[in-house]
């Protein structure tokens, strides 16, 4: 076989692989969903073309010649997609290296795995963009309508930009794995992608809070002190803004660059990327030879299963991605309500419900692995402890996770005010334990790797988990501001548990 017959065999394998993934996370697996979600897939875009014709329409006009403050929003807009764009790239990398089970199978093959390695790097870089183009191409859709085909340089643009994150993701990555080494490197780089994610969009946000004292990032992009720091409208720094603006010249010259660098990461790492990658899945699927040994402790059965618990909930490989970002967005609004409130309070009032809703969510995703991501139930099915034991175990075992991440939110509430500390701990609890609840109801087995793809398996018990943390939070924020009206949301989420309950498959 050729080497180009090679490369394009692997693609073609690599896209069937993909297209698997995709429908297994559209549908869970279940043939009879493949209607539902094409229905799902066609309403969500026909709402984002109207949600991008009610955001982006009145900007269709801009001129050939925009301004500096047009050239800023357009490339502080594109750095923030590229910054998600690196995120994902980096977790696709980190998939890449630790849950991909062929590596054996691939490196004893007679053929140059540095070629299948060059094709996953260039499959990171196309599953990067289209993720991006599904949720951009609303946007440029309408401003094409509006304006002409010259917003569909916008495309273009977005191919670059899915090239450069891809070669920086792997960059990143493989300097990760010869620096601290396959072991760290899992969890390391899932903190780099979540904060790389956040953090452009974070710090705009936290600017124009400490600025303007809002959270809109664009007010901060119309300043006039960024417009004073930037140089002027011919530079060579606004290219990727003329890119997208449909400039011939601009989108050439930046379309080539983004290729130029997947190719010069691809030569450069793609070589040793299958001994990375070997190596890592020996870290992922290898026991640790070295154990702290330590007497054998007598203690009751539910104290060993929460510890069990919590070891899983502790080792998890992928927990820290899922749930990092979440807690990370808590910044902005922590930050305009110290700022606009100061600290007294009355931030706290505000506060309170930002933070139930995050236990909620949380509580959730710690909940599904512990009750339906559970590794080996045929084991502890037949372990000499009742069923209902088992399961309690696992609910203490989620609720003390979530009691150590906010105890420390609690206990600064509580030096400002006892009343709105103990409302705030309340409505953590109990937007915790209904989310874990809704898990429980709607459980079933599934592979803890599959954590990212949990919403596919029950949609009603995703909507009714958001919409039980929602209610709980506006909830607590009544209680919290003094308010009898308090009961209203609270009978709301009652109401909404109650249903859940009763079209749940769980009947014990």
């Amino acid at each position: 076989m050729s080497n180009t017959a090679t490369i394009v065999w692997f693609a073609r394998h690599e896209l069937r692989l993909a297209w698997r993934d995709w429908l297994w996370m559209m549908t869970a697996g279940r043939a009879g969903r493949a209607c539902k979600a094409a229905l799902l897939l066609t309403g969500f875009v026909c709402f984002m073309h109207f949600l991008a014709f009610s955001m982006v329409g009145r900007y269709a006009d801009i001129g050939r010649a925009p301004d500096k403050t047009t050239l800023i929003v357009i490339t502080g807009s594109a750095l923030l997609a590229w910054c998600l764009m690196v995120s994902q790239a980096m977790e696709s990398v980190t998939r890449a290296f630790y849950s991909r089970s062929d590596l054996d199978l691939i490196l004893s093959s007679p053929i140059v795995a540095r070629k299948l390695f060059s094709v996953r790097i260039g499959a990171i870089a196309v599953s990067v963009a289209l993720m991006a183009l599904l949720l951009a191409s609303p946007f440029i859709n309408v401003l094409v309508v509006l304006d002409g085909p010259r917003w569909l340089g916008a495309y273009g643009m977005i191919a670059a930009m899915a090239a450069v994150a891809a070669a920086l993701a792997v960059a990143l990555t493989v300097a990760l794995f010869r620096t601290i080494g396959p072991k760290r490197t899992r969890l390391v780089a899932q903190v780099v992608a979540a904060v790389i994610g956040a953090a452009f969009v974070i710090g705009l946000q936290v600017g124009a809070i400490t600025s303007f004292g809002t959270l809109s990032r664009f007010d901060m992009l119309k300043s006039d002190a960024l417009l004073m720091l930037t140089p002027d409208t011919g530079s060579i720094m606004w290219w990727p803004a003329r890119a997208i603006l449909g400039d011939v010249a601009p989108l050439a010259a930046v379309l080539a660059a983004g290729l130029a660098i997947l190719a010069l990461a691809t030569i450069g790492f793609a070589g040793r990327f299958g001994e990375h990658a070997a190596a890592a899945a020996g870290v992922s699927s290898a026991v640790t030879a070295q154990r702290h040994r330590s007497r054998f402790r007598g203690q009751s059965s539910a104290s060993a299963l929460r510890r069990k618990e919590w070891t899983l909930l502790r080792r998890d490989p992928w927990l820290v991605s899922q749930s990092l970002m979440q807690i990370l967005y808590l910044v902005p609004p922590a930050v305009l309500l110290w700022r606009s409130f100061g600290r007294d309070a009355n931030a706290l009032v505000l506060l309170a419900p930002v933070l139930v809703m995050a236990a909620g969510q949380l509580a959730g995703g710690l909940a599904w692995l512990a009750i339906s991501g559970e590794d080996a139930p045929d084991l502890v099915a037949t372990a000499p402890v009742p069923a209902r034991r088992i399961v309690r175990a696992k609910i203490e075992a989620v609720i003390g996770a979530v009691a150590l991440v906010f105890t420390p939110f609690v206990i600064a509430f509580a030096a400002l005010s006892l009343w709105h500390a103990a409302v705030t701990a309340l409505g953590v609890l109990i937007a915790a334990s209904a989310s874990t609840q809704i898990q429980l109801w709607f459980r079933s087995q599934a592979k803890r790797a599959h954590f990212r793809r949990r919403h596919t398996a029950s949609r009603t018990a995703t909507f009714a988990e958001a919409l039980s943390s929602v209610t709980w939070a506006a909830a607590t924020g009544m209680a919290a501001a003094g308010l009898w009206v308090a009961a209203v949301p609270a009978a709301v989420a009652i109401i909404i548990l109650i249903g859940a309950r009763l079209i749940s498959p769980r009947a014990d």
